[in-house]
């Protein structure tokens, strides 16, 4: 009896790891495609919200990646080249661990500002006026073959998507934002 339920415990993380594994490989075989929308949170920065005082010109002030976030970051930018995924471009928010994100894991980039947290006050007020810019950025973009990459927030990817990512998650999507695959890079 024991070693049925240790069987059946074996067999299920199996399971379950096999098909994170697959899930994996056919959002790369997605994003390969070319033409998508890759939203990636950015790396671990342990916290939440941002601390009082925060400026966005002044890192020292704002939550920043961990050893582990960077690690992971540069992590994110190895398995972009590894899956051979064609970018057009990395568009980053401005807060320092989405930028530290995009520089670790891709070198270049540029600064999005609709792409911006809108967790906290005072930003919370800018979603409409983001998310606007943002809709209208992509209808626009024409990747010819090639992949936009959006680095920035939770709150973003969440009010786009309705995905709720993690840290350093990648979320695969079409122009439309509807969600074809994610990736956990921890």
């Amino acid at each position: 009896m024991k070693s049925n339920i240790i069987s059946l415990i074996l067999s299920l993380f199996f399971f379950l790891f096999t098909s994170q594994l697959n899930a994996s490989d056919q959002a790369w075989n997605i994003a390969q495609e070319g033409n998508k929308i890759i939203l990636i949170r950015h790396s671990l920065a342990p916290g939440g919200g941002d601390p009082a005082g925060f400026k966005i010109d002044d890192c020292k002030t704002q939550r920043n990646l961990s050893k582990k976030g960077v690690n992971q970051s540069k992590k994110i930018g190895k398995l972009f080249k590894k899956n051979k995924v064609p970018i057009d471009q990395v568009l980053s928010s401005q807060w320092c661990r989405c930028k530290d994100t995009a520089k670790y894991a891709f070198g270049d980039y540029k600064e999005f500002t609709a792409l911006n947290s809108t967790f906290q006050s005072p930003y919370n007020k800018n979603e409409g006026k983001q998310l606007k810019e943002l809709y209208n950025f992509v209808k626009r973009w024409d990747g010819k073959g090639k992949n936009l990459v959006l680095i920035t927030h939770y709150s973003i990817i969440t009010a786009v998507t309705n995905a709720v990512p993690s840290s350093g998650e990648i979320v695969v999507a079409d122009k439309n934002f509807k969600v074809l695959g994610t990736i956990q890079t921890d």
